[in-house]
């Protein structure tokens, strides 16, 4: 009885981590066709406070790894648009106050994975999210989660900021 619950909890999990083909109000257009080209900047390390009437979001992404050759990119969206990726870096964007959708996605050869999260935004407030990918043996898990302001301080101190830009 105990083996039967775990496999339908760990295929429940699986299940969670393979892509919808209904499109989804977080993520922006199929990343497939609409991908972004991300060029690392590692002199930059500065945190922005937000504009007047707007509050600031971090995407973090920290792959513990010396390199980042063949690592996979991690594509975020908001509120249904791709607004940058991450390949152990990190990027901030401005968003209006109220409700927020956010979608992170990622294709790394058989693998894929796609992590959803909403917030509600502040104006004047800064708000830090942080992309892990957990391998194991026979998958990539893909995690999204809000982080505090003091570790993304020590976090976006020690990676290069991602520009993005839409591939031709």
């Amino acid at each position: 009885m105990k083996t039967a619950l775990a496999a339908l909890a760990f295929a429940a999990c699986a299940l969670a981590q393979m892509p919808s083909t209904v499109a989804q109000p977080a993520c922006g257009p199929n990343p497939n066709r609409v991908g972004l080209k991300v060029r690392l900047v590692k002199s930059e390390h500065t945190m922005t406070h937000p504009a007047p009437g707007k509050a600031t979001v971090y995407f973090i992404h920290d792959a513990n790894a010396p390199t980042t050759v063949g690592y996979p990119t991690t594509m975020i969206g908001i509120d249904g648009a791709w607004v940058g990726a991450n390949k152990s870096s990190y990027f901030a964007v401005s968003v209006e106050p109220g409700e927020h959708h956010v979608c992170a996605d990622f294709k790394y050869g058989m693998a894929n994975g796609v992590e959803y999260a909403h917030f509600t935004a502040e104006a004047g407030k800064v708000y830090y999210f942080q992309t892990c990918l957990v391998e194991s043996q026979q998958e990539m898990i893909l995690g999204l989660h809000r982080v505090d302001s003091d570790e993304a301080a020590s976090l976006v101190a020690s990676l290069p900021l991602s520009v993005s830009t839409p591939k031709n």
